[in-house]
């Protein structure tokens, strides 16, 4: 009865395709859902405009802009945004800057030094601090830029409290160490950023996570059954199968 129960959750839940696996998951009392993509077996894209210039804004207009022979299997916000929903930070898609990188302090939680940016390329993904990758600079094919770090070199963001009073419905990104595996994670209620990046360091055991935001976070994932809906979104990013052929190589 226990297998047949495993199989009808399995069911439910939606066909899983190679490259990504979306689970709920408990950490230390908290619920989240993460979604974690192999760079191996798929190719995460970001999204913002559609051919015409036009902010796509949610997940059904990212799915519209796909070929006919591609499926969204998840997606997520991607970065803090201006009120008309373009990128605060750095913003890299299809090799083509839309907007600068931003090394200094500032107001609010992307303001939160050191924060870093998610760099995309060939076959893997990297969180990276922004003085790292000011100095480094490494070819991103595509990059999203947001704030705080949540874990720099596996370590909590310095100005994180354990007993903060501050939650938030919270999402982000952290990367395993050889680039090769993306979890993106969402927390079901409301979380201190120092719950949040403890997920991503003990549980995920990513050594460097970034945030991505709150209030405004939404999830697409059909394995769990999640099409979050809400206001209007900037940078989004997606898996998409199958690849498309152009991304096999830089």
């Amino acid at each position: 009865m226990i297998r047949a129960a495993l199989l009808l959750c399995l069911a439910l839940a939606g066909p899983a395709w190679a490259g990504v696996e979306c689970r709920d998951v408990d950490h230390e009392g908290r619920g989240y859902a993460v979604c974690s993509v192999t760079l191996d077996d798929t190719a995460l894209k970001l999204f913002l405009r559609d051919d015409d210039g036009a902010i796509l804004g949610g997940f059904s207009r990212v799915a519209d802009e796909l070929g006919p022979d591609e499926t969204l299997e998840f997606a997520m916000n991607a970065g803090m945004f201006h009120p008309d929903r373009a990128p605060v930070g750095l913003y890299i898609e299809d090799g083509r800057e839309e907007m600068r990188v931003i090394p200094n302090p500032g107001p609010g939680n992307f303001g939160l030094l050191p924060n870093g940016l998610l760099c995309l390329r060939a076959g893997r993904a990297d969180v990276i601090e922004t003085l790292r990758y000011i100095e480094d600079a490494p070819p991103c094919r595509e990059a999203t830029q947001s704030g705080p770090m949540l874990v720099i070199d596996g370590a909590l963001h310095p100005r994180f409290l354990p007993d903060s009073t501050s939650r938030n419905i919270r999402n982000g990104v952290g990367t395993s160490a050889d680039g090769r595996v993306a979890h993106f994670a969402i927390s079901d209620r409301p979380v201190t950023f120092h719950e949040f990046a403890r997920l991503f360091r003990d549980a995920l055991e990513a050594p460097n996570a970034l945030y991505f935001d709150g209030k405004v976070s939404r999830l697409y994932a059909p394995q769990l059954g999640r099409n979050d809906i809400g206001l209007p979104l900037g940078p989004i990013i997606g898996a998409v199968s199958p690849a498309p052929s152009d991304r096999a190589t830089d």
